[in-house]
């Protein structure tokens, strides 16, 4: 033995009070931080548990034959401050196991006492690596063991053992290590698009970069080194501030803590941390692709090696001589000029020249993109070192690689980042720096802005085939969010910058005006189906004038589909579909020379609609139809019934029935009701006290023939239109729906109070909350009808939201023509249509006090 226990020596005190006030000093250094604090907290944890260790031994009576090692991020020595310590007891055999149980209790119960988070065992060399054969994690915590204090050549047999058995081991364990590093990131997601990280689980945080470490232990492959240390000391950084800001062993970043660990780190906000986590996580994330194919590529070639070596020595299952397997592996198939395919990746042709071939770098990324196999990554550091930069503007084969990188579909994202990574991209536009690894704090979107931009491109490669120019569709998808980082609405932004980067590139001046165009209306369609009257000739009207022709309409309609495909499932509906394809057609046809007037007509009531209508006006009473409609239809189209029958209920005559059994998609809710004050508020509220959300509403008056009437009268029937959702459980009985909505229009139901008292049980019992929302702002949208004034309320979704606004427009005097709600994520955006007394617009005055009434009154909901 190299080592008695007796002569462990110590440099501070071994009782918790000493460790702790130590530690406390350390860890308020306001000097000291990142890798120097936590060497030091290691270092210093090292001494206390080393003077626990031989107090221990001293107690049971064991001089020799035992050491304590740490292992996993301790063994690292990188001690965050709220840290799990991971200690192994080792020893050789020869202590009674009551006095090792004695050693064991005098080094665990300070650790405990102190409140620190402990992953202890006590075990033989042997029992560990038997352990480590059965558990990949103990095997992986052992990987990075480190002597604390005792025995030290026990240990280091150890650590020598062990890394041998992993290296013996590795073709059967890193596949093991691979799925389960698979599995994580499918259970925690990747850490850079997520806007409340885990840094430590999520793909590409530490968990990842702890997986690189082993397999480089294996000897079978080794990850870029580029960058990636740093990466990793900037997770660790940001887990050290958490922990501290916290106070807990948090590996999470919710959003409430962004700003606090922003200023720990010295970073000027949450978004400028979020941002320096993604880059770090996309360097991981990037080497850990690499990695993982360069290992599947060793193990492949030497499961190859092994049938074709017996052959070669003359045993069974092989046959001498004959080419395959790995003999093929050096072989190289052309793909492009300068491009060749070799085992699996694309390589540069031995006698490319990236110094005389400008158009190399988007050439070999096309060609790999259109193969769908990864780009080699010495292939783009060679590039990024020797390539020759583009002119200005590019000639027209760069043009055409770029349009041909972007139809590729699904495998130009991996070929995107691989540029990403060694930084071609922003070589290549440079004003792709500001967009790259941005953060978009919208639950709605999925991506951070450069990747969504990728993607909108990937959906619009699927799209191409609609459009008689998919070049400018491809680049306006890359484009059309360019202006995010920018002050001001990032599409005026955007426009500016699309015409240079179309110009950068080689369009003409026409091609240049279209994508400006397009970049600068991107959200116009969807923004206008969802939130405005398709029926008012001032909308269509509008569209046409900023859309200017029918090849801009047409890639325009695209460009829309697409981008929402790529921000998520919320942003993206054959509802919406189906809205946005009415406009086109309409926008179409004033381009086309028809008069927008033409379009003007109410929109056509279906049978059910005109049916529902009577009942109510016949009965004087609410008449309420819920279907279940399948996503791949459009509003009123046919579709299936919820699965218990039809859920219509009036007065009297039609059926009643439960809604019973999970929620369908995309559930309709049809209500017509007599022309009243509060119609649309009163709805409202009974949907909320249901607890169904509104995902869309639209409201619209029905005339119905004058026959009816016995005085010859025609009759006024209003007609609501809603998608909803239920936001716990099933949906609500249909008889009950009706005699809520019946109840509150006759004022023997007061929604306002029902409504507060469920308001005043959340508060009483609070959940947790991200970031605090911003205020709800109302404003007036000018020139956008002809025959109403449009005020625009746009608000954090909530219970009841719809219920105040309607409230609140009540109570200003106007009267509602028509409403649109729409509701992305935890955004709604609502446009509501009104009148005067007398039926016309507002006055600008007069609509100006109107918004200000209603933000006032959703600002202080209680005054409504």
């Amino acid at each position: 033995m190299t080592e008695s226990l007796e002569t462990t020596t110590d440099t501070t005190d071994s009782g918790p009070g000493g460790y702790a006030a130590a530690r406390l000093r350390l860890l308020q250094e306001g000097s000291r931080s990142g890798p120097p604090r936590r060497s030091a907290l290691a270092e210093l944890t090292d001494q206390w548990l080393a003077a626990l260790l031989t107090g221990g031994a001293r107690t049971a009576g064991i001089d020799r034959g035992v050491a304590l090692v740490a292992v996993g991020g301790y063994g690292r020595g990188e001690l965050s401050p709220r840290s799990d310590l991971d200690v192994l007891l080792l020893h050789d055999g020869s202590a009674d196991r009551s006095a090792l149980a004695v050693l064991a209790d005098h080094v665990w119960y300070p650790v405990w006492d102190m409140g620190l988070a402990l992953d202890h065992s006590v075990r033989t060399p042997d029992e560990a690596r038997a352990t480590a054969a059965e558990d990949l994690k103990v095997q992986l915590g052992l990987l990075d063991s480190r002597h604390i204090a005792g025995d030290q050549a026990l240990t280091a047999d150890l650590r020598t053992t062990v890394l041998a058995d992993w290296r013996a081991q590795a073709p059967r364990r890193l596949p093991e290590l691979h799925a389960l590093c698979q599995e994580r990131a499918e259970r925690h997601g990747e850490l850079q698009f997520l806007l409340e990280p885990d840094l430590k689980e999520a793909r590409g945080g530490l968990r990842d970069a702890t997986a690189l470490r082993a397999i480089a232990a294996s000897w079978l492959a080794d990850a870029p080194r580029e960058g990636l240390d740093d990466a990793r000391r900037r997770l660790l950084d940001a887990r050290d501030a958490l922990h501290l800001s916290t106070g807990r062993a948090a590996d999470r970043l919710m959003l409430q803590e962004q700003d606090q660990v922003a200023a720990a780190l010295g970073l000027l906000d949450a978004d400028a941390l979020l941002r320096q986590i993604y880059e770090s996580a996309r360097i991981i994330s990037y080497a850990s692709d690499v990695t993982w194919r360069e290992v599947e590529r060793v193990l492949r070639a030497r499961s190859a090696a092994r049938p074709r070596l017996r052959g070669l020595l003359g045993g069974r299952g092989g046959r001498s001589g004959g080419r395959g397997g790995a003999a093929d592996a050096g072989e190289r198939s052309p793909l492009a000029e300068g491009v060749v395919e070799q085992d699996g990746e694309v390589v540069l042709a031995r006698t490319a020249r990236p110094d005389r071939d400008p158009v190399l770098t988007l050439r070999a990324a096309a060609a790999a993109a259109q193969a769908g196999l990864p780009l080699s990554p010495h292939a783009v550091r060679r590039l990024s070192t020797a390539a020759r930069p583009l002119p200005v503007p590019w000639p027209p084969e760069a043009r055409e690689q770029l349009i041909t990188l972007l139809g590729a579909g699904e495998s130009t994202v991996g070929v995107w980042e691989a540029l990403e990574a060694e930084g071609l991209i922003t070589r290549l536009l440079p004003d792709w720096e500001r967009v790259r690894c941005r953060p978009q704090r919208n639950a709605v979107h999925r991506w951070t802005v450069d990747r969504h931009l990728v993607e909108t491109a990937v959906r619009a490669s699927a799209l191409s085939r609609r459009v008689g120019r998919p070049d400018l569709l491809l680049v306006a998808a890359l484009l059309h969010d360019i202006g995010k980082g920018w002050p001001g609405d990032h599409s005026v932004a955007g426009e500016t910058i699309a015409r240079d980067v179309a110009a950068r590139i080689g369009f003409d001046r026409a091609d240049v005006a279209v994508l400006a165009t397009l970049v600068r209306h991107h959200l116009l369609l969807v923004e206008t189906a969802t939130r405005r009257d398709l029926d008012d000739p001032a909308t269509v009207r509008s569209v046409a004038e900023a859309v200017g022709g029918a090849t801009t309409l047409e890639l325009l309609h695209a460009l829309t589909e697409a981008d929402a495909l790529a921000t998520g499932p919320a942003a993206w509906s054959a509802w919406r579909g189906s809205l946005v394809a009415d406009l086109v057609k309409r926008v179409a046809a004033v381009l086309a020379g028809e008069p927008a007037d033409d379009w003007s007509t109410p929109q056509q009531t279906t049978a059910e609609q005109e049916r529902l209508a009577i009942e109510a006006w016949r009965t004087g009473g609410p008449v309420l139809a819920l279907h279940a409609r399948s996503e791949a239809l459009a509003p009123g189209e046919a579709g299936g019934l919820l699965t218990d029958g039809l859920l219509t209920t009036a007065a009297e005559g039609l059926p009643e029935d439960e809604a019973t059994g999970p929620e369908p998609i995309g559930v309709e809710l049809l209500i017509a009701v007599p022309d009243q004050p509060g119609v649309l508020h009163t709805a409202a509220g009974v949907l909320a006290l249901h607890r169904l959300t509104v995902r869309a509403a639209d409201l619209r008056a029905l005339e119905l023939p004058s026959e009816l009437d016995a005085a010859g009268a025609a009759a006024g029937v209003l007609l609501l239109s809603w998608r909803v959702a239920a936001e716990y459980g099933s949906l609500p009985q249909a008889a009950r729906l009706r005699n809520d909505l019946l109840r509150a229009l006759d004022g023997s139901l007061d929604i306002v109070a029902r409504l507060a008292e469920r308001e005043a049980a959340y508060r009483k019992y609070p959940r947790r909350r991200g970031a605090h929302a911003p205020p709800p702002r109302v404003t007036v949208a000018p020139g956008s009808s002809q025959l109403a004034t449009v005020i625009e309320v746009r608000a954090q979704d909530a219970p009841g939201l719809l219920h105040r606004i309607g409230r609140a427009l009540e109570h200003t005097g106007v009267a509602v023509r028509s409403a649109h709600v729409s509701t992305l994520g935890a955004n709604a955006v609502d446009a509501f249509y009104v009148t005067d007394n007398s039926g016309a617009p507002l006055k600008p005055m007069h609509a100006a006090e109107v918004a200000q009434k209603v933000e006032r009154a959703l600002t202080s909901p209680s005054d409504t």
